[in-house]
């Protein structure tokens, strides 16, 4: 045996690999894992709009505007105006936190939405390498 080579187990006689699953079952993976990764976005657009609007007594469309500016990794805009220091002090905190947990969630979401399909690559790897092993020969 060379080195490198992959040494799976053996499979004895009855045994099968499982074969590979349906496309429509990998559809509905991914239609599921895209609805989860949206209701997370979802989710902390909600959360991200409602710290600017409680702390940077911002209305509604500007919440929107602030929390999804972080959310999709382009950075805050420009701090507003009519704040005392005190409140734009608790903005810059509130926006310092909702950007780590914006990171956070951003890597969360791809790994969810994209966990379908990487499973399936490996999975048909894995049956790949099962195809092409050569059966050992006893003496």
């Amino acid at each position: 045996m060379a080195l490198g080579r992959r040494v799976a187990t053996v499979i004895s006689e009855g045994e099968s690999i499982m074969p590979m699953p349906p496309t429509s079952r990998f559809l509905r993976h991914m239609a599921r894992n895209a609805a989860i990764a949206t209701g997370v976005i979802g989710g902390g657009l909600l959360i991200g709009m409602a710290g600017y609007h409680a702390f940077g007594e911002l209305s509604w469309l500007e919440a929107f505007y602030y929390a999804s500016m972080i959310l999709a990794g382009e950075g805050p805009p420009a701090d507003p105006t009519a704040l005392s220091a005190v409140g734009l002090s608790h903005l810059h905190l509130f926006a310092g936190f909702y950007a780590l947990f914006s990171g956070v969630t951003f890597i969360t979401t791809v790994g969810v939405l994209f966990a379908p399909a990487v499973h399936r690559f490996l999975h048909r790897f894995h049956l790949e390498l099962y195809a092409h092993e050569e059966p050992e020969t006893q003496d």
